[in-house]
């Protein structure tokens, strides 16, 4: 790390936050026509219903911002003819801030495809965040399940202009690779089951994104945080491969060929001459964990000064009790009223 942090206000941050509400009817209606029209059902993997349930994350991302990561700019949040309603919230608590909360609609970044609209899939969304107009160089990306917990400097995000890489190196997923492989080949062939798409995998499609630049040996795995991005090197990059855009984007549901920009993003700083590494500081909530051991990871995030942000995956499918441990750990975390 250099020892000549170099912060300046000439070169804003802002937040991007991918959001959408599941609970919208007009937006239900609107994802299950688009799943009809390509023959899918709510089984499939890029359309479970959790992928779109909220439970008021959104909220919680947007207040932790403001609270631990002050010298953010504007919170940019991308979402479909939706708004969080969280202007009188902010106007109450951080009037400082009013104004710098700003709805992005997906017909803006989607302007030139328009043809891949309605989208209702993160990772296509995700590869358009760069178009967003007045788009700081260096921003934040966030999904609305990413919370920060503890106060953050700019610094820890970007230092010298160029974007802080928070992950670890890892070795190409062979197991999973092979393991997606035989349980297409059994299902395809012997079960009859020739509509059969695995599991859509995090890992295979970080490292498809390192695979697509060249990277063979190993690549730079990040986890679910909020992670700094640089705007020109993905709109150079995008600008001279617009078949690889167009591709990835074209997909209106999640789907396992695609490839995830911000592990793109993150090889083309390494492979651009950044080497500011850092650790994974986050804590995840997973919903297939036990109870048990979601309650352990919460007291790890209140004794664990080094844990930064939380991410709370389906928040939607964890036990009501942890829920409420979770949400209760939150509001002392922002400093709100608990939940009764």
């Amino acid at each position: 790390m250099s020892e000549n942090l170099h912060v300046s206000s000439n070169h804003p941050v802002d937040a991007v936050v991918l959001w959408v509400d599941g609970n919208d009817a007009v937006l239900t209606e609107k994802r299950n026509n688009w799943l009809q029209k390509e023959g899918k059902t709510s089984s499939h993997s890029g359309a479970l219903p959790t992928r779109f349930a909220s439970k008021n994350e959104i909220r919680y991302c947007v207040l932790s911002i403001l609270i631990f990561a002050p010298f953010v700019r504007n919170i940019f949040i991308v979402t479909d003819g939706q708004d969080p309603n969280l202007y009188e919230e902010v106007e109450t608590y951080f009037p400082e801030k009013s104004g710098t909360l700003k709805i992005v609609d997906h017909k803006e970044i989607f302007r030139g495809f328009e043809q891949y609209l309605p989208n209702f899939n993160a990772s296509s969304i995700h590869t358009l965040i760069w178009k967003i107009e007045g788009l700081s160089d260096n921003f934040i990306y966030f999904n609305d399940d990413m919370i920060l917990i503890r106060e953050t400097k700019q610094e820890d995000w970007v230092i010298n202009n160029r974007p802080l890489l928070r992950g670890e190196w890892r070795f190409p997923p062979y197991k999973k690779l092979a393991g997606n492989y035989f349980k297409t080949l059994i299902n395809k062939n012997l079960r009859n089951n020739p509509g059969y798409q695995p599991r859509i995998s995090f890992y295979i499609r970080q490292w498809k994104a390192a695979y697509l630049l060249g990277w063979r040996i190993r690549y730079y795995y990040h986890c679910h945080t909020p992670h700094s991005l640089n705007r020109r090197s993905l709109e150079k990059f995008f600008s001279e491969n617009m078949d690889l855009l167009e591709k990835n984007i074209s997909y209106r549901f999640r789907d396992q060929d695609q490839f995830i920009t911000s592990s793109l993003a993150y090889h083309l700083e390494i492979m651009d001459g950044n080497r500011q590494f850092a650790k994974l500081n986050l804590v995840y909530f997973h919903p297939y964990y036990s109870d048990n051991r979601l309650k352990r990871k919460i007291r790890r995030c209140e004794n664990d000064s080094g844990i930064k942000s939380i991410c709370v995956q389906s928040l939607d499918m964890i036990s009501i009790d942890v829920q409420e441990k979770i949400f209760n750990f939150m509001d002392r975390t922002l400093n709100l009223p608990e939940r009764g």
